[in-house]
């Protein structure tokens, strides 16, 4: 283990090697000043690439907020009401959903309509305009059902529509580059020479992640195919394309970087109660904020597959995240908040 600790989070910083996991980060910042920051291990699992401060890592669905939070800027800017139809902005979009709908994960999207290969992820107009003429599944703002692939281009879309640029293009001049977060999707050549490649805790791994035949969930995760194939998600190809729900690359520093801008009231405010609900993919009660998961205990944030993790502890004033090339379960992610409870005792 490698980084800063502070006096008094040494317990955090033993929490997060307890169990190393052959390359991880973790960044924990009190009223935005780091206390932690530390990594391990590797970048690929040859173990040639050491881990560093720049190591890039593919934080699945802890990118999400990014996205909520592009939006949210536009609204802010008197560019989009959320009680409005998205087609209000998007002309070609035919599901009855608001812009609330779509950051709430209520817009009843959550799956690519149309079988598509895996190619596909690189045409950002084609999965779309599939989104755009779909039929809902359900009601719109009516159930939560996380949307797994589905969140970043309607949200990036909904950008692109309303602002012209790409939404790349767009999270890297008003977030990234503004609050100084290394992170990026539609990587270039030299950002993917900084990424992790991913691997799983057993061979199993992406089975037991699947879903029930049939379920949501697992109509969620397999169209397109490949955003749990380690040929697909370490490829050019994935790290190129633009599927911001799930292959936005960051650093452990940029998300906790985020969530204290979110806190300071820099970025807009995403923790605020829109649906509590039994969340079809998640298969268990959640309440939604814009694009985060609000906890009983007031701490709210995003999960991503693999037990990456990002979230703010408005009580103690923490940012905290932890990215992982190893995909399993959230053990660490755990260990690590027991022990940040005990550094600052409420």
């Amino acid at each position: 283990m490698k980084g800063f600790i502070a006096p008094g989070f040494e317990a955090v910083a033993d929490a997060f090697a307890a169990a190393p996991r052959g390359g991880s980060a973790l960044t924990v910042l009190h009223h935005g000043t780091p206390v932690v920051d530390v990594h391990e291990g590797w970048r690929d699992a040859a173990h040639t690439r050491p881990w560093d401060p720049q190591t890039l890592v593919n934080i699945y669905s802890v990118g999400k907020p990014i996205m909520a939070a592009a939006v949210l800027l536009l609204e802010q800017r008197g560019l989009v009401e959320l009680p409005a139809p998205t087609a209000t902005y998007w002309p070609s979009f035919q599901t009855p959903a608001s812009v609330r709908d779509l950051l709430a994960h209520l817009a009843a999207l959550p799956a690519f309509p149309v079988p598509r290969p895996v190619e596909a992820w690189s045409d950002w107009e084609l999965l779309c305009n599939d989104l755009a003429n779909a039929t809902p599944e359900w009601e719109p703002g009516t159930v939560a059902a996380e949307h797994a692939l589905t969140y970043g281009h309607l949200l990036g879309e909904l950008v692109r529509q309303v602002d012209g640029r790409p939404p790349a293009q767009f999270v890297a001049e008003e977030l990234a580059g503004p609050f100084h977060l290394d992170l990026a999707f539609a990587l270039s050549g030299e950002d993917q020479s900084r990424c992790a490649d991913l691997e799983f805790d057993s061979p199993d791994w992406p089975a037991q992640m699947i879903g029930r035949p049939g379920s949501v969930h697992a109509r969620a995760v397999s169209n397109p195919p490949g955003a749990r194939d380690l040929a697909v998600i370490n490829s050019p190809l994935w790290r190129s394309a633009a599927v911001p729900g799930v292959n936005i690359h960051a650093t452990s520093m940029a998300i906790a970087r985020f969530y204290a801008a979110v806190l300071d009231g820099r970025l807009p405010a995403l923790a605020i109660p829109q649906h509590t609900g039994v969340d079809l993919f998640i298969e268990q009660e959640v309440t939604w904020g814009l694009g985060v998961q609000i906890e009983p205990d007031g701490t709210w944030g995003q999960g991503g597959l693999g037990g990456n993790a990002g979230w703010a502890d408005p009580a103690r004033g923490l940012a905290i995240a932890y990215v992982t090339r190893r995909l399993g379960d959230f053990a660490a992610v755990d260990r690590i908040e027991q022990a940040i409870h005990q550094a600052i005792p409420l």
